[in-house]
């Protein structure tokens, strides 16, 4: 997979594409290696859980942490890894590691991937529940992990996701 050819979006930051690594309800911590393009094993997880969403990133980005910016999208069923799915984000978790400051951007599939996600239009739209198990896998799944830790600091709205998105977009130009 040529990730330069991959374009970050059709029109960001509301329209973006998403390569996804991991499948929803996986707990197998799986990465693209940018230079062969293949899915490798990154790691299972320590912990007895598994992955809330489907989790990715958007090509042609560089977040703070020095990787292409972290992205979970709901979708109706698992994504396989290396799939590029159009979305539209909606909000944004954000979090710090042992690596730094390190946003998730949560979005929801584009209109003509998926119907029924029109209504959620922030963060605040998904259910609670939803959030909420978010929250407590970005929490939790390092515990075990030695010298891995994260704190979650809040949730944050679909415009500083956006925000997040185009500075990330500019960082890698």
């Amino acid at each position: 997979m040529d990730l330069k050819k991959i374009p970050a979006g059709q029109s960001l930051p509301d329209d973006i594409n998403v390569v996804i690594e991991v499948p929803q309800g996986s707990s197998v911590k799986y990465e693209l290696d940018k230079e062969s393009g293949a899915i490798v094993v990154d790691r299972f997880l320590f912990t007895a859980m598994h992955y809330p969403l489907n989790y990715g990133f958007i090509p042609n980005t560089l977040s703070d942490d020095g990787d292409p910016t972290d992205c979970l999208v709901l979708a109706p069923q698992p994504v396989a890894p290396g799939a590029v799915i159009r979305a539209r984000p909606v909000g944004v978790l954000m979090m710090e590691d042992e690596k730094g400051i390190d946003a998730k951007i949560v979005a929801v599939p584009h209109d003509k991937v998926a119907a029924g996600y029109s209504a959620i239009r922030d963060v605040s739209d998904l259910p609670e529940p939803l959030r909420n198990q978010i929250r407590h896998f970005f929490e939790h799944y390092k515990d075990l992990e030695p010298g891995k830790w994260v704190k979650l600091k809040d949730w944050a709205n679909v415009a500083e996701a956006r925000r997040i998105i185009e500075a990330d977009a500019a960082r890698y130009a």
